[in-house]
């Protein structure tokens, strides 16, 4: 059985204001590189055999840092892991979208990524993915919208309400029946350290 480890990518300075990034290219600030640090230290302990990412440069850079300690693996960069498209709203705020919109926004046509063609390119991946990876345990880095969507597809029964955290890992193990989630959301890496 193929296993999915979803990594999603460190912080960045838009994440702290609470801005839609979507599609747009936003990097790492500082603690976001920090952050990609300390997951690649905790991936550097358990047995992985190739790694995926996002093109997008918070993502890729998050996956770099992680492919440092893990320099053995395979490397591929697959456009299907962007972020959902945005729209307009990209690099607004809640706030300015409200102010802008009204509070009915979400319901708004603003140029969103449609849901079918963000679930089709998510499961084409996967399948890709099952085929040439079969019973190895895969590493894809991505973003929290993209990974929470392709998640309730994967695994329709269990509960993904949270929002899932910066450089959080979340691991599926894809069977024929039905698959599992082993690890949601965990960023047990983050937790402070003892000195």
């Amino acid at each position: 059985m193929t296993t999915i480890g979803f990594v999603r990518h460190g912080v960045t300075a838009w994440n702290k204001e609470g801005r839609a990034q979507g599609s747009t290219d936003v990097p790492l600030d500082e603690e976001g590189i920090q952050m990609a640090e300390r997951v690649a230290d905790r991936l550097e302990h358990e047995d992985w055999d190739v790694i995926y990412t996002s093109p997008l440069i918070r993502a890729k850079k998050t996956a770099e840092i992680i492919a440092e300690k893990l320099p053995t693996l395979d490397f591929h960069i697959d456009k299907r892991l962007g972020e959902i498209g945005g729209g307009i709203i990209e690099g607004t705020t809640e706030a300015e979208r409200v102010a802008k919109w009204g509070f009915a926004w979400r319901k708004m046509e603003l140029g969103f990524e449609p849901e079918d063609v963000i679930i089709s390119r998510g499961m084409s991946f996967i399948e890709d993915v099952k085929t040439a990876h079969a019973g190895k345990r895969v590493l894809v880095v991505s973003h929290g919208g993209f990974i929470g969507r392709i998640l309730h597809v994967l695994v329709p029964n269990d509960d993904f309400t949270r929002d899932l955290g910066n450089t959080s890992l979340t691991v599926i193990e894809l069977q024929e029946n039905r698959n599992q989630c082993h690890l949601f959301n965990c960023m047990k890496h983050l937790e402070v350290r003892e000195v």
